[in-house]
């Protein structure tokens, strides 16, 4: 009997396992598997260190069209740098505006808090993960 009681809560608990709820599908930026280590221990990227601040990174293999960092003082959000309410054109970089990001094709601007921008879709999202001065953002 306590064989059977425990078959069954552990079925109940495997099949009740998800992905986290995590989605971040967009039409117009491809899923691309990528990790990237930021160290804010570093220069470039010390700013990170402090709330409401971020940093566009643009290195090959990073996200679509590179990726935003932002300190929203709960932790850290990383977003596509590509803008998500567009095809991939030479105008659709997102730039960085305090704390939010604008499209340079439409002038949209999405708050870095949050991802949202009033279109249909929000900034592509990537995972985070802290590991002491270390971020890691991947998908």
């Amino acid at each position: 009997m306590r064989k059977a009681i425990l078959v069954l809560i552990l079925s109940f608990t495997l099949l009740n396992c998800d992905n986290d709820g995590f989605n971040n599908n967009n039409p117009y930026l491809p899923n691309y598997s990528f990790s990237f280590d930021v160290n804010i221990n570093l220069p470039s990227y010390s700013q990170l260190q402090f709330v409401s601040n971020s940093v566009l990174i643009t290195q090959p293999g990073v996200g679509v069209n590179g990726i935003i960092v932002f300190n929203s003082g709960n932790g850290y959000n990383a977003y596509d740098a590509g803008c998500p309410n567009q095809p991939l054109a030479s105008c659709s970089t997102l730039t960085i505006n305090g704390i939010n990001a604008v499209c340079p094709c439409d002038n949209v601007e999405y708050s870095l808090f949050t991802g949202l921008g009033g279109l249909q879709y929000p900034l592509k999202r990537y995972r985070v993960e802290v590991l002491g001065n270390i971020i890691r953002v991947y998908n």
